[in-house]
């Protein structure tokens, strides 16, 4: 393939004569200037692959992908994803370079504070960036979510001559991508739901940050994604016509995912770095970057140049896309205007509004019975998604057990997408990957479940959903060592204090069923983050709130469930713990004691509240002793200067949970005996 003339004197002439191919090659090597020159100027940063995908890239942006940088939101747009987070700065050239609101200062900027180009992309820091990457394989695992929703969407809104919801997913994927095992989750669930509209660029360039890519890494890629039911093709990555051809074959295979191997060079046209390591994650220098330049026939002075006569072909471009999202916009609203009640769903969807009223119809639990408070939440989860059509999860493979399931509602399935429960499978890592996807995609809040113990599994997940602030529900149940004997391997003790260190995820564990309807009410009203509902296994009873504080204090994430004049210790508990310390406190008040108690289920909602509500719920002058079956680590902060804490810093055991709540010293008389030393001061 030619490469771009030799560069004129005036370099903002450069171009002027160029038309069809070599003009889509000077809009390549802009690209990969850019790249470079923001990579050298940030002196940080990953200039390899951004320089060898950008062929790809182009023809991927400039052919086939339909969005609007003036729309940036625009409901039908084509998804991308670049999963190979690193290469930041291909997509932010690209988002400049059609039009986007990123000006050639923000790429000056790049990976400086408070800069709209950060090191690795960041959902919606950056107008056009889909989803935050960066970690491997989460932007694989969030395309996936993103093609099943749009799959979901058109399901319930398209109708018979009527198409609103007609888009593809994109992405550009990496070795290392395909080497972290959510990558392996992910694309083999993709390929059992047949999620034929999600197209993913592999770059194939055989380097890593260590070397070639043989030093770890020798799998059949193409045998594997084959297995995986993906249609498969490999092409010349730096072939344009090749590209484009694979990416409209791939756009026609409409009942499998596609993958398209890109053999490419990292760094090309680096007359020294091309192929190695080195360009990797270093800039390539001042005096490489101009050999670059040179050889690829393209201005080395000024930096930052992008000739106008690029600028004007990918206008052209954005004109286009301009086009087709305002015939769309028609399209819809005649759409609406003809089906005003479904269109009236869709406003609800796609504002992820609640019903008015929803608290007043939530389950009501009697007072006394014992329920688990997982059961619960399937009690209350059938409520909800009657009111909620949006709502929309499953579990990895656990339904039966996290209570999951919305049973009026069919699966989702290969080329069955009406459903409402996806069954994950044994994948926690994929499934939080994929409810990320879901719900940047929009017209959804997700929700999945598994025990609490495989929480680490899809931690990367659940950080990048508090990162972006988006609404996603973990139903995590099994929540103790009262999960019995299944043992230690199954009984999570450092779990709860694990997820409370999350910035922006609110960790809600209630203490009966009546306080689960209204953490999933607080769960459903959280716009800016995600929730994690700590459910028990065992039964709990449901506390009678004629003699207590009502279960909609949980709203204020802390409360006094029990109070006494004057009282002369706090207890503190969570959960399963709350009822055994209301026990606890109450014969304590037989012996004459004055005891508060104060149900703390949620830190993070409680942290939000006002300092005189906290001061009044803790004042700090009384003794507090905090119960909770989990390490005490963090806990010190509601303690004060004359508390004690009563938890597991050890590993659980295998027998019957009423066993290991006697052994642990969870039982109300072990409680009170320990407030009564608290008090007395010994």
């Amino acid at each position: 393939m030619s490469e771009a003339q030799s560069c004129p004197a005036d370099p903002r002439t450069y171009g002027r004569e160029l038309t069809g191919e070599a003009l889509d090659q000077l809009a390549v090597n802009t690209i990969r200037a850019l790249a470079m020159d923001g990579v050298q100027k940030a002196k940080s940063g990953h200039p390899g692959m951004p320089m060898g995908m950008a062929d790809a890239a182009y023809v991927l942006w400039a052919k086939f992908l339909r969005h609007s940088p003036s729309d940036p939101e625009w409901p039908d747009r084509d998804r991308f994803v670049l999963s190979a987070g690193h290469g930041s700065m291909l997509l932010y050239t690209l988002l400049h370079l059609f039009g986007y609101p990123l000006t050639l200062d923000d790429l000056k900027q790049f990976r400086q504070w408070e800069s709209r180009t950060p090191g690795h992309p960041e959902h919606w820091c950056t107008p056009g960036v889909e989803t935050t990457t960066g970690p491997l394989g989460q932007g694989l695992a969030n395309g996936v979510g993103m093609a099943l929703a749009e799959r979901m969407l058109a399901e319930a809104f398209n109708l018979d001559g009527e198409v609103i919801v007609d888009h593809y997913t994109y992405g550009i994927v990496s070795d290392g991508d395909l080497m972290e095992g959510i990558s392996h989750e992910a694309a083999s669930i993709a390929g059992h739901l047949g999620l034929g509209r999600l197209i993913y660029l592999y770059d194939d360039n055989h380097i890593t940050i260590e070397g070639s890519t043989d030093l770890a890494f020798s799998e059949d890629v193409a045998g594997r994604f084959e297995g995986y039911h993906w249609h498969v093709q490999q092409i010349d990555g730096h072939d344009r016509e090749a590209i484009a051809k694979a990416i409209e074959t791939a756009r026609r295979e409409l009942d499998r995912p596609s993958i398209i191997l890109c053999r490419t060079h990292i760094a090309y046209g680096s007359p020294n770095k091309q192929d190695t390591a080195d360009a990797h994650g270093s800039p390539l220098g001042e005096d490489e970057i101009r050999a670059t330049k040179e050889h690829l026939g393209f201005p080395p002075e000024p930096l930052f140049f992008a000739p106008d006569v690029v600028r004007e072909l990918l206008a052209r471009r954005r004109q286009e896309l301009d086009k087709t999202a305002s015939a769309w916009k028609e399209r819809f609203r005649r759409w609406r205007d003809k089906h005003p009640e479904l269109a009236k769903l869709w406003d609800t969807r796609m504002s992820g509004e609640l019903p008015k009223g929803l608290g007043e119809r939530l389950p009501q639990f009697e007072n006394g019975k014992a329920i688990a408070t997982r059961n619960a939440s399937g009690e209350v989860l059938q409520v909800l998604s009657a009111e909620i059509p949006g709502l929309v999860g499953g579990s990895a493979d656990l339904a039966p057990s996290t209570k999951t399931l919305i049973k009026q509602e069919t699966a989702v399935g290969r080329g069955a997408y009406a459903g409402r429960n996806i069954h994950f499978g044994v994948r926690e890592h994929a499934m939080g990957g994929i409810l990320n996807g879901i719900s940047v995609h929009t017209g959804f809040i997700p929700y999945g479940g598994t025990f609490l113990v495989f929480a680490d599994y899809m931690r990367p997940s659940i950080r990048l959903a508090a990162m972006m602030g988006r609404r996603v529900i973990y139903v995590f149940t099994h929540d103790s060592v009262f999960v019995g004997e299944d043992g230690p391997t199954h009984e999570p003790v450092e779990h709860v204090a694990s997820l409370r260190t999350i910035p922006n995820l609110t960790v809600i564990r209630p203490a009966d069923a009546a306080e689960t309807a209204i953490a999933w009410l607080a769960a459903l009203e959280r716009k800016t983050g995600p929730t994690a509902l700590i459910l028990s296994r065992q039964n709990l009873p449901v506390l009678d709130r004629s003699e207590l504080a009502p279960a909609d204090m949980l709203r204020r994430g802390g409360y006094v469930l029990l109070d006494a004049p004057d009282p002369e210790l706090i207890l503190i508990a969570s959960g399963s713990e709350v009822h055994i310390s209301l026990d606890a406190a109450r014969s304590l008040a037989d012996d004459g004691r004055r005891v508060r108690l104060v149900n703390l289920a949620s830190w993070e909602i409680f942290e939000e509240q006002p300092e005189a509500y906290r001061l009044e719920v803790l004042p700090p002058s009384v003794p507090r002793l905090a119960v909770e079956a989990g390490v005490t680590f963090g806990w010190e902060r509601y303690l004060g200067d004359r508390g004690e804490m009563h938890g597991i810093d050890r590993f659980g055991a295998s027998a019957p949970w009423e066993l290991i709540a006697e052994r642990f010293g969870f039982t109300a008389e072990a409680i009170a005996q320990k407030a009564r030393r608290l008090i007395s001061g010994r």
